[in-house]
């Protein structure tokens, strides 16, 4: 009777471990008797105790792989060290797993090895400058590289570029030169706009002074011709009254006289009288005196 109750529990024991719940996004590789069986997905899944087995349990997310450092030469003949992240994703546990020994490590001397071929075939200044060019050449190599392995290569970037220091130290160099070119330029070009506008404004002012001028220059004409014409107005005018009162010799002559009378206002030293008004004179000086003796 405990003969068979711990068979029991040992059948049941075995029943037990022989069920596995495969989560999400995970893949479990069963062998039969040291052969491959069958891949278990997402699910519940039995096996047959002692001849089956799970040879491997593997992750189907992407996986990030950051490597050290790797030391590659350009085709100028210049050692520098760059560092890059390798994104994949395990697409096939079967090939995983029996594809190539320690896949991971395999990955990582596969990364290397394209690396260092394809930066040989650059110079220094386009590797600096070329980043996305070997990160899509790497990326097609090693996709391609890798597929026997069940292994899909997502993504290649490289973190980082070291030069030598002496090509840091020239690098700067260089950078601080063209810092102060372009420093240099900005400041004569500030000059030269600067030059420009002065240049413009003393063009404007003398332009806006000429019109002014001129401006000044129309506007006396304007007013002188308006006062010619106002006095040749004022002449014509008192010609026509004149007509209108129908004003003998007599009388035009004594008013020359009392205009003559005005122009001196006491003040004139020698005023020419004209033969055709004297006679006129002599009369209103005569009368003056009459005049002062009543």
């Amino acid at each position: 009777m405990a003969y068979s109750l711990i068979v029991l529990v040992i059948i049941l024991v075995l029943i037990v471990a022989s069920v596995r719940i495969i989560p999400q996004s995970r893949a479990a590789v069963i062998e039969r008797l040291g052969a491959y069986c069958k891949t278990w997905q997402v699910g519940i899944h039995a096996k047959i105790p002692l001849i089956d087995r799970i040879a491997n349990d593997v992750s189907l997310k992407e996986k990030v792989l950051d490597f050290p450092p790797q030391p590659v030469i350009t085709k100028d003949n210049v050692t520098m060290m760059i560092d890059t992240v390798v994104y994949f994703q395990i697409t096939d546990p079967k090939l995983y797993t029996y594809g190539v020994e320690r896949p991971i490590n395999a990955l990582e001397n596969l990364s290397a090895t394209t690396l260092r071929n394809i930066i040989g075939d650059l110079e220094l200044d386009q590797t600096l400058t070329s980043r996305d060019v070997i990160n899509t050449k790497m990326r097609s190599i090693l996709d391609e590289a890798t597929d026997p392995w069940g292994i899909k290569v997502n993504r290649v970037e490289v973190k980082n570029i070291i030069p030598p220091e002496a090509i840091k130290e020239a690098m700067e160099k260089q950078m601080r030169a063209e810092r102060e070119r372009r420093e240099a330029i900005l400041i004569a070009e500030g000059q030269k706009q600067s030059a420009i506008l002065v240049a413009e404004g003393k063009k404007q002012s003398m332009i806006l002074e000429a019109e002014a001028q001129k401006e000044s220059a129309i506007q006396k004409a304007k007013g002188d011709a308006e006062a010619i014409r106002e006095i040749q107005q004022a002449k014509a005018q008192g010609i026509a009254m004149l007509r209108e009162a129908k004003a003998d010799e007599s009388v035009i002559k004594l008013r020359s006289l009392e205009a003559f009378e005005k122009a001196s206002d006491g003040k004139a030293t020698k005023i020419i009288i004209p033969s055709s008004i004297q006679g006129l004179a002599g009369i209103a000086a005569s009368a003056t005196e009459i005049l002062k003796s009543d």
